[in-house]
């Protein structure tokens, strides 16, 4: 296969072939992701506070021995 014939089929693929979402899907896929990604990092958020916590009362207990 030509480099020629490669680069036909794909842009032939890209722009007959393939369905693309519209301006009002990606908006909604945006939203989704980003509300997502903000629960997903407040949950990280507070498993490093507590672990912080917890390794802090253990640090103190070790000391007062």
């Amino acid at each position: 296969m030509s480099v020629r014939t490669y680069i036909e089929e794909t842009t032939t693929e890209l722009v007959q072939k393939t369905s693309w979402p519209t301006w009002k899907e990606l908006q909604e896929s945006a939203v989704v992701v980003l509300v997502a990604s903000a629960m997903i990092a407040m949950v990280i958020f507070l498993m490093d506070t507590g672990f912080k916590k917890l390794m802090e009362l253990a640090y103190q207990l070790l000391n007062n021995l």
